[in-house]
């Protein structure tokens, strides 16, 4: 029996046991007494009326990682019960998502698949006397349900004869009634501690198409209703929630032990285990908020790769591998805690940094003519595709008489520790020659236009024969064979760390970044990336990480910040 999980590292020291969270202890403690006396089983259960965002890739990925490691499965289960949200693209893109991510699930199932189990779960409950059809206006229910300190109101229809409760309940079901006009409630407590408990709806009259099954139902089952059937019908064993879901704890297992109340064969019953939803800096999770920058439009899109959703993650070129190390540092808590944005830009900049090519090029060009080299010749320079990956090899790189390079890679009147181009100053070139400034060009208005320099024909390579050091390399592009193409600069969303921090009367919106996105031009870009998929990862020398746009074609080159080379994150710990 599998007690532990079979891909967990631990500390020697401790019994040569590997360390568990709070919830791979438990499942272990289960493996261990075959308490369910079949394979671990999980599931995740979106509801299909939007995209995923980095805080379900950790639940998900909690549940898929559980049952891998202890020989179980996952079920990917779409929890489709409210039809006016719902949509099949969004089925598509969370299955494209978790499947990008790297997770694979065993079941594909749907709510909407169990709606006649559980309707016929409901008419046990309500031969049982556990459940009522209600005429009380959902404001009257509201209100009838107490507050924290003040019980809950008996509703007027809670004595109703089963019989009156079987044919109402049916003719909901047959459509004899309008939206809103009746429900069907638990009978359990109005007095409970736990507002959960106050007589919860399970069933509401909702005249709407669904997205699968059409218009078979006019009724449809409230998610706490439908939770723990779902899971009683898939034979799961833990069916792992965050934490605001707690508080329904005693609600699922109500239900089923309702059901399983003198029933010749009860039905499953699986073990509900909450944890915690994890928050990260300078990101608003909530979906409702999301859905508003969207509609407002203060982002392009769901793939904006602004957005913490997993669509715009991949767009800005962020890798699964990198997402999953960073939420596997984070880890598994019982409490709600706040990542920093840091960590995960720096788990992004170590997986890129092992798998990403290295190309040339310039952001903010600036002309430079080498004087002494000869006219409309052109050669080949070999090029390190990357460095961390030796089979990587080498790359044929152009060079010309006429060079772009970064406008911020000269100045005219350096400051004392600028080691860069300067007037009468030599540097080398990235793979190339060691080049000097001997004139500098300018317009009427006194703009800089173009660098004049000479070249040392024996610096090829980036090293001088006589020794001579120079203090900097700038990286290039040959004017000639550049490509043109529009480099998109992403910064933080928003402001603060927190978004939800604002003053008195204004909202998230309020701390919204004006310069989080700075499209660029003018860029040019060594040719090698000419048939680039989008998609494609490249660390840009000197530069950062970019990834080739969805929208970018060989005519119209797109190229996304993922993240800067500069790791903040990194030097922090080293000093810690």
């Amino acid at each position: 029996m599998t007690t532990a999980p079979n891909n967990q590292t631990g500390n020697p020291a401790e019994n040569n046991k590997p360390s568990l969270d709070f919830i791979r202890t438990i499942v272990a403690q289960d493996c261990e007494s075959n308490k369910w006396g079949q394979p671990i089983v999980t599931r995740f259960p979106p509801e299909p009326n939007g995209y995923l965002h980095i805080g379900h890739a950790k639940a998900f990925g909690i549940d898929f990682a559980v049952a891998q490691e202890f020989g179980g499965h996952c079920n990917l289960r779409f929890d489709d019960t409210n039809p006016c949200k719902e949509e099949e693209e969004f089925v598509h893109a969370i299955k494209d998502d978790i499947a990008w991510m790297g997770w694979k699930w065993k079941n594909l199932c749907f709510a909407s698949d169990y709606f006649q189990q559980m309707y016929e779960y409901a008419v046990e409950l309500i031969e049982k006397g556990l459940a009522y059809v209600d005429d009380q206006s959902p404001e009257d229910i509201r209100q009838g349900r107490g507050t924290l300190t003040a019980p809950g109101t008996n509703s007027p229809y809670r004595d109703r004869p089963v019989e009156e409760n079987l044919d109402l309940f049916h003719r909901m079901r047959n459509g004899e009634f309008p939206d809103g006009s009746r429900v069907l409630r638990a009978k359990i407590d109005m007095a409970h501690p736990n507002l959960n408990m106050r007589d919860p709806v399970m069933y509401r009259i909702l005249h709407a198409t669904h997205h699968r099954s059409g218009d078979k139902w006019c009724i449809y089952p409230m998610y706490d209703w439908a939770h723990g059937l779902e899971d009683s019908i898939e034979n799961v064993t833990h069916s792992l929630c965050s934490l605001e879901f707690e508080n329904h704890r005693p609600l699922y297992d109500w239900f089923i032990d309702a059901i399983n109340k003198d029933r010749p064969q009860p039905i499953h019953h699986p073990q509900q285990i909450e944890f915690a939803r994890f928050n990260l800096t300078y990101t608003v999770m909530s979906k409702r908020k999301l859905r508003q920058l969207v509609e407002e439009g203060h982002v392009n899109g769901w793939d904006d790769p602004r957005m913490p959703t997993l669509c715009g993650m991949r767009r800005r070129g962020f890798t699964p591998q990198a997402i999953r190390d960073f939420l596997d540092r984070v880890g598994v808590a019982k409490f709600v805690g706040t990542s920093d944005y840091a960590l995960l830009e720096h788990c992004v900049r170590t997986h890129l940094n092992k798998v990403a090519p290295r190309i040339m090029g310039v952001l903010n060009p600036l002309k430079v003519v080498i004087t002494n080299y000869p006219e409309g010749q052109t050669e080949q320079l070999d090029a390190v595709n990357n460095p961390e990956d030796p089979a990587a090899g080498t790359r044929p790189v152009p060079f010309s008489r006429e060079l772009y390079i970064e406008q911020d890679d000269f100045m005219e009147d350096p400051p004392k520790k600028f080691f860069r181009l300067a007037p009468g100053r030599e540097v080398r070139l990235r793979y190339a020659y060691f080049i000097t400034c001997t004139e500098v060009v300018k317009d009427d208005e006194g703009n800089i236009t173009e660098l004049r320099c000479t070249y040392d024909p024996e610096t090829k390579g980036g090293n001088a024969p006589d020794g001579r050091k120079v203090k900097a390399t700038l990286h290039w592009v040959s004017a000639q064979h550049a490509l043109n193409a529009q480099v998109n600069i992403y910064n933080h969303l928003f402001t603060n760390e927190d978004p939800e921090k604002v003053e008195e009367g204004q909202d998230f919106l309020s701390n919204i970044n004006p310069d989080s996105l700075e499209i660029q031009l003018n860029c040019k870009i060594e040719p090698s990336i000419a048939q680039a998929a989008p998609g494609t990862h490249y660390q840009l020398e000197r530069l950062g990480y970019f990834c080739i746009d969805l929208e970018s074609n060989p005519d119209r080159i797109i190229l996304n910040r993922t993240v800067n080379l500069k790791d903040t994150y990194a030097k922090q710990q080293t000093k810690q």
